[in-house]
């Protein structure tokens, strides 16, 4: 195929600017309930992010992978000009790294699952015709953007309550926290280790049997949450501060248990969005290495995965902080327990969709489970203003990367043809 090894070296470019983009906007989805509600300091998230984020694309990103790189568009129409699928990736890698790049600027958490999606619609358009674009899948991917924020502000609003019922509500909070945040830690561990065995060791080739992945799931749940038992009996009442804040000793035990869920978090959105840096990569990848093949399926390389994940680790260092603010601070008043309840929602919601190959947009997610915190507080206590300028940027967001990649596809296709 002529032009192969341009092709290649612009589809990695492109790859790592739009996992960049990744890193700088949605990796706040992660870690922005931790800094919000001062679990975690802003270094201490990076860290933690960088090493979850990396881990969860590496070992569980294949799934997603696939719904993105073939459910979108029919590529069997363009077996004839398999150039103008690798314009149509590389115009969508582009468009949507950009519109990452601005939303992160002024600190709107926007979804890259809408970028890359309005975007590989967009030059599906015009590069290939209406009839290209499977209709049904794009149905199904945006009806999955209204369940996920739904499902998540429910399942965060009864874990809050849970919280408030057990621990926040009773005679001794204190003693209560130390007796109850164990089992949420076990939930924690056990829900990430479960997505971990079904669906990311294949890519380093270990597969067991279900029976086995439920019981290295309890384990290692288990073990997490004699871990977190060990920190948290070492926390010990301070009246000072309760005087201060009626829960602040109860907070501080929670603040362990935020740590723990702020890394599944960080695992289950590495699993989840890689898939939207890569996924166009891989399709690339696949037609310039066969000469020119358009395959309803190709291999999905570790280098790939590896380029992805490094992508959105540099992002986040580089520029996270803008959209961790919002997230955090500016939606609702957040303290360790509800920054729990609204991340431990988020993580549940985004795995069941990494599980069953949904790509789902995980900043919904997390706007969804931080409202639904609040919600569980009273209406008043959100911040409508913030809540009204972030549902903005999500409406803007598809036609922003479709517009963009359509731009892209005539230009490339003017260079390369």
């Amino acid at each position: 195929m002529e032009h192969a090894t341009a092709y290649l070296i612009l589809a990695a470019l492109f790859g790592l600017f739009m996992a960049w983009g990744i890193g700088a906007n949605d990796v706040a989805n992660a870690m922005a309930t931790s800094v919000g509600s001062r679990a975690l300091t802003i270094k201490q998230a990076v860290v933690i992010a960088a090493i979850f984020e990396f881990a969860g694309a590496f070992l569980a990103g294949g799934e997603v992978t696939a719904t993105i790189r073939k459910g979108i568009i029919d590529v069997s129409a363009m077996s004839d000009t398999p150039e103008y699928i690798v314009f149509g990736m590389l115009a969508s890698l582009l468009a949507a790294g950009i519109w990452l790049a601005v939303a992160s600027t002024f600190g709107w958490p926007v979804s890259t699952t809408h970028s890359i999606v309005g975007a590989i619609v967009g030059f599906a358009i015009v590069g290939i015709g209406m009839d290209a674009v499977k209709w049904g899948k794009i149905g199904s991917i945006v009806s999955s953007w209204v369940i996920s924020p739904l499902l998540a502000g429910t399942i965060a609003f009864l874990l809050f309550q849970s919280v408030q019922r057990l621990i926040l509500d009773t005679d001794d909070p204190f003693r209560n926290a130390k007796r109850y945040v164990p089992a949420y830690i076990f939930l924690v561990g056990f829900i990430i280790a479960l997505v971990t065995l079904f669906k990311g060791l294949k890519h380093i080739g270990i597969d067991f049997s279900t029976l086995e992945n439920y019981v290295i799931a309890l384990i290692s749940g288990g073990l997490i949450a004699f871990i977190g038992h060990l920190r948290i009996q070492r926390i010990q009442l301070d009246p000072a501060r309760d005087r201060v804040f009626h829960y602040a000793s109860v907070e501080r035990v929670f603040a362990v248990l935020m740590v723990v869920t702020a890394c599944a978090m960080a695992f289950a959105h590495g699993s989840n969005d890689v898939a939207n840096a890569v996924g166009p990569v891989a399709a690339v990848v696949s037609i310039a290495q066969s000469g020119g093949v358009v395959a309803q399926k190709s291999p999905l390389a570790p280098w790939i995965l590896l380029l992805g994940g490094g992508g959105i680790v540099l992002g986040l260092l580089l520029y996270g902080r803008r959209v961790i603010a919002t997230v955090g601070e500016n939606i609702t008043e957040l303290t360790p327990s509800r920054g729990f309840a609204a991340t431990l929602a988020a993580a549940t919601t985004v795995v069941l969709a990494s599980g069953t190959g949904l790509p789902i947009s995980t900043t919904h997610t997390l706007v969804g489970a931080v409202l639904g915190v609040g919600i569980a507080r009273g209406i008043g206590a959100l911040n409508l203003a913030v809540v009204r300028n972030v549902f903005m940027s999500w409406i803007i967001t598809l036609p922003a990367g479709g517009i963009l990649a359509i731009i892209f596809f005539f230009v490339l296709k003017a260079i390369f043809t």
